[in-house]
């Protein structure tokens, strides 16, 4: 079983200031809900039962979220607003053990996933990113979570890494793997490339905010070269590769939604008004009043 999902949130946010000077980008509001409540649903249908979030100053209030609050449930108690206190608990029920690890520097991805080592232990885990969205039937990491038990029966400690195609023109916002196809939707990789230039991409699959390491990728981080004044979580992928340890990547079925960005954190709203047919209603009556 693989139980344990780090969630690295501790970023500034920049793309999507100056909303994210004050509130972290992960708990913008997706129609009713943070965005992040949609990655923590996924993670716990997927089964996994234990969280950790690498936070920074001011990223506090993702754990209040789904922390108890007893204020507002007496509160709401008292009032007889049933209805919402039973959203609120639905909230604060959805993690079996939460906990927490700070990154007080903002250093890079891949030292934030070395921060939570010490939370983790000695087995696999996941990381997943907050403003990384995928709609699916089965949810994504679930699909992984199957793949990755059926590699490690016949693999030394392996890894796995959601893959997306993407247009060559953008293939310089995401790392870009180089690799073998063994099945239709597995790759053993042999390389990682972080945001390469179009004519130097090895190839147009992107790697996507879904992870499942072996532990032994924390010894590849500890020893990473700064870049740009951070460390890479592909630099530790690539890393691990080169001294054997074998890294796949998996076309994951269903569609991805970048929420980090204002252009994608609209069409994410968009997709998920779509699929209530109450909102998808208003939004067609918005459209024929306005064309």
């Amino acid at each position: 079983m693989i139980r344990k999902a780090v969630l690295p949130v501790a970023g500034l946010g920049t793309r999507m200031l100056p909303v994210t000077k004050v509130i972290p980008k992960e708990l913008l509001p997706l129609l009713n809900r943070p965005v992040i409540e949609y990655v923590v649903d996924e993670i716990i249908a997927s089964g996994f039962d234990s969280l950790i979030f690498v936070i920074s100053y001011g990223k506090e209030a993702i754990l209040d979220y789904f922390d108890i609050d007893s204020g507002l449930k007496s509160f709401l108690k008292e009032r007889n607003k049933e209805a919402l206190l039973k959203l609120v608990e639905e909230v604060e029920e959805k993690i079996k053990y939460l906990s927490s690890v700070r990154q007080k520097i903002p250093q890079g991805l891949g030292h934030a996933v070395l921060m939570a080592e010490r939370l983790v232990g000695q087995e696999p885990f996941a990381v997943v990113l907050g403003d990384d969205l995928v709609d699916s039937d089965v949810p994504c990491l679930k699909q992984m979570t199957e793949i990755y038990l059926r590699l490690s029966v016949r693999s030394n400690k392996p890894s796995l890494i959601a893959l997306e195609e993407v247009p060559l023109e953008d293939v310089s916002k995401y790392g870009i793997i180089d690799g073998e196809r063994i099945e239709e939707d597995l790759i053993l990789i042999k390389r990682v490339v972080e945001k390469p230039a179009p004519e130097e991409a090895p190839s147009t699959l992107s790697i996507i905010g879904r992870y499942i390491f072996d532990p032994i990728i924390f010894e590849f981080l500890k020893g990473l070269p700064k870049v740009s004044g951070e460390y890479q979580l592909t630099d530790g992928i690539q890393a691990m590769i080169d001294e054997g340890y074998p890294v796949y990547g998996y076309l994951f079925k269903g569609k991805r939604l970048d929420t980090g960005n204002l252009k994608g954190f609209f069409e994410a709203t968009l997709h998920y008004a779509l699929k209530d047919s109450s909102l998808r209603e208003v939004l067609r009556n918005f459209c024929s009043k306005v064309s």
